[in-house]
């Protein structure tokens, strides 16, 4: 395992963080590659029964690396086996929870989005930047956003790139609760126990049965094919550089 996906286990329960914090856990291709194997050994470990996953540093996830992005990675860390994160897309049989501290942006928020529970911090906050960086929310942004909550909200959220508040996800019904910072950990683990101590096939089949209805509303064809072509556009490099930079982009709209 890759020291930037740092994997804990016992009793049951998967540990999950991303170590990356001098980047705010954004996501490289190496990061990105020791996620896909971090997710792959909680499916096939008949031990595990329930995951959380997190990030080190007081951040959660701060999105895609834009620099691997404008370094040519960007195809590799969206298109790769599962998706972005080797995680949005997988098909799995046990819960994962998201313990989420300070910013979950982008692709951060989009990994929250896809797992199953939510924990966050007091001060955690919550976006997806996209339109502001010439690209689109297709980790699963765009398409399961509205799924879970009404979509003038959902929209808002994504047309504007504006962040938003723990109180306010509490408001949208996307945290399952919401504690102090030292406390994250504890109470992701102890919800964590209470999953892991249920009978594996129940819950296999729950998520079965959960996974089915939500993808049913998810069309990711249509999605990557639209995350495809802006990729290919000059904005979409110029919205990585222009954040890069620290300056205010200009957008070309092709």
């Amino acid at each position: 395992m890759s020291e930037l996906v740092l994997f804990e286990e016992a009793d049951g329960v998967a540990v999950i963080t991303l170590n990356r914090p001098q980047q705010r856990n954004a996501v490289n291709l190496e990061l990105c590659e020791a996620m896909r194997a971090a997710f792959d050994r909680v499916e096939n470990d008949g031990r595990i029964r329930v995951a959380v996953l997190m990030g080190a540093g007081g951040t959660f996830c701060a999105g895609m690396d834009l620099k691997a992005f404008a370094a040519g990675d960007g195809w590799g860390i969206l298109f790769g086996a599962h998706g972005f994160g080797g995680f949005v897309k997988r098909k799995r049989t046990k819960p994962v929870i998201a313990a989420v501290a300070g910013a979950a942006l982008a692709g951060g928020f989009e990994l929250m989005l896809a797992c199953d529970l939510v924990i966050a911090t007091e001060d955690a906050t919550f976006g997806l930047p996209e339109a502001k960086l010439g690209l689109v929310a297709g980790a699963g942004g765009a398409l399961r956003l509205a799924q879970r909550i009404p979509r003038v909200h959902a929209n808002e959220i994504l047309l504007t790139g504006q962040p938003f508040s723990a109180a306010k996800a509490v408001e949208y019904g996307l945290l399952n609760d919401v504690v102090a910072a030292d406390a994250l950990r504890g109470r992701a683990l102890e919800l964590a126990a209470r999953v892991a101590s249920n009978a594996p096939m129940p819950v296999a089949s729950t998520m079965a049965l959960s996974e089915a209805a939500f993808r049913a509303q998810e069309d990711w064809p249509a999605n990557d094919a639209e995350l495809r072509a802006l990729g290919q556009t000059q904005d979409s490099l110029e919205g990585a550089l222009a954040f890069l930079e620290k300056r205010k982009p200009v957008w070309r709209g092709r």
